[in-house]
């Protein structure tokens, strides 16, 4: 009889010991080790297969110029949304790992992708809900992403033709199902739940973590079916199981928003096929999530009248141009610290460019409370915000409102400069899109010479393009 394997794992970032410790050497976290019973079993053999593998013989090194290569083919789903976040559609053999908060949404809109998919055979794997209740959901759910609603009872025999549910969360079952039922897409719901005979540990640890998605890795790229996860989160907001999960899969999605509000977003944190900064956004309605085709509308908030505090910025999430409504409030502080609070905003980029303030401009802000927000729950790193924030504090602090149909694209430096920033001319473009009669640049994203006259052409554009050099001169244009 083989004698049982005891390890330990850090549940922070995957790392294994021989023996427990209280800090872990890799993630350097303390108290994150936990006993777990491995079994030694003969690994060199698929788990998703019933037969041994045969003999491969080992490869060997080609140059480059030598590898043939095709452009990998793309599933195409009845989702825009997803198909840009997801770099173009789905690539076969890919593995995706969906991870978000519970009751996001998580399982509805793969739940939604697996009853829509064109000519598809569809296997939702479930360790989590009994099929009745997914059938529940299947109901309320529209064929088209919450555009129609299914009426009939013929149609809803058509409907959702091509899922089929399995409840099960045994790997070796999984396997032996997808076998006889031959899939063109497998979705599971949730990894935390799977467990493998070859791991005795239990569902959801580390190690069984890690063995259910490399099984499910294999299959997916000896078969070329494309597979998608969908992971817990930690309350810290990172996806539960090893750090590994992350770098084994091909792309990471997260899925994330307020619970107290209608908009989702799907954004792409790790993406092998497609940008990694790409962004989707959904509504949540009664019968699904529908998909949001022009963000600036929700994220523009309609005003009767103009208030002071809020500007408009244009910017980029992978390759879409969003405006954004700035908002800032700035008041006399009643303790002696003064509070300084951002919401979807850095707040060490907001300390910045108060300071760039009060030494370039002239402006005492060490005794003001000042508090940033960016609406639509969303959170923007792009510095091309900076020229809208800062317009936005000095409207706040002198209470003049900023002139209707005025946005920003600008960087700002630490001497006060306007610096210029990349794809502005997809930033002018949706800002008049949308009945914008002017913008705020940097004069350095202008043509300087004739042979940059390709850099930015202004005419083909009917907004009133404004290029800044310095602060100083926005605020003068603005407030006089």
């Amino acid at each position: 009889m083989a004698k049982t394997k005891i390890a330990y794992f850090c549940q922070s970032c995957g790392f294994e010991s021989a023996k427990w410790l209280g800090k872990c050497p890799s993630c350097q976290q303390w108290n994150t080790f936990v006993e777990e019973i491995l079994e030694k079993t003969n690994t060199s053999i698929p788990n998703w297969k019933s037969s041994p593998a045969p003999s491969q013989r080992a490869n060997k090194p080609v140059q480059v110029a030598d590898i043939t290569f095709t452009e990998e083919h793309r599933l195409l789903t009845p989702d825009k949304e997803f198909n840009r976040v997801l770099g173009g559609g789905i690539v076969a053999g890919s593995l995706v790992l969906i991870g978000g908060e519970p009751g996001i949404g998580k399982s509805t809109l793969m739940l939604q992708l697996a009853l829509n998919m064109p000519n598809i055979k569809v296997l939702y794997v479930s360790g989590e809900e009994s099929d009745k209740q997914i059938k529940m959901r299947a109901e309320r759910l529209a064929p088209d992403f919450g555009e129609s609603r299914i009426k009939s009872q013929e149609s809803r025999g058509e409907f959702g033709k091509g899922c089929y549910v399995l409840t099960e969360t045994s790997t070796q079952n999984i396997f032996k199902q997808i076998e006889e039922l031959q899939p063109d897409l497998v979705v599971v719901d949730s990894i935390q739940t799977l467990y493998s005979a070859h791991i005795e540990s239990t569902p959801g640890s580390v190690s069984q973590v890690r063995e259910c998605t490399a099984e499910l890795l294999r299959f997916a790229k000896e078969s070329s079916t494309p597979v998608f996860l969908i992971g817990h989160i930690t309350k810290d907001g990172m996806i539960a199981g090893p750090k590994i999960l992350e770098h084994m899969v091909d792309t990471v999605l997260q899925f994330e928003g307020d619970r107290h509000h209608v908009y989702r977003i799907l954004r792409t944190i790790k993406n092998r096929f497609g940008s990694a900064s790409e962004l989707g956004i959904y509504e949540m309605l009664g019968e699904g999530l529908r998909e949001v085709s022009n963000p600036s509308e929700i994220l523009l908030s309609q005003r009767d009248e103009p208030l002071s505090g809020i500007t408009i910025s244009a910017t980029l999430e992978g390759m879409r141009p969003m405006l954004i409504e700035t908002q800032a409030l700035v008041s006399t502080s009643a303790y002696g610290t003064p509070q300084r609070t951002a919401t979807g905003f850095d707040t060490k980029r907001m300390s910045m460019l108060l300071a760039v303030l009060e030494k370039r401009c002239g402006f005492r802000l060490g005794a003001k409370d000042v508090f940033l927000n960016i609406t639509g729950g969303i959170r923007v790193e792009d510095p091309a915000i900076d020229l809208g924030l800062a317009a936005a504090i000095i409207s706040s602090h002198e209470d003049i409102p900023i002139p209707f149909k005025t946005c920003f694209a600008g960087e700002i430096g630490l001497s006060g400069e306007i610096r210029a920033v990349n794809r502005v001319e997809q930033r002018i473009a949706e800002a008049q899109k949308l009945g914008f009669e002017q913008i705020f640049i940097s004069k350095y994203n202008m043509p300087t010479a004739a042979k940059d006259k390709k850099r930015l052409d202004l005419s083909r554009y009917t907004i009133d393009v404004k290029p800044v050099g310095r602060i100083e001169e926005v605020f003068g244009l603005l407030f006089g």
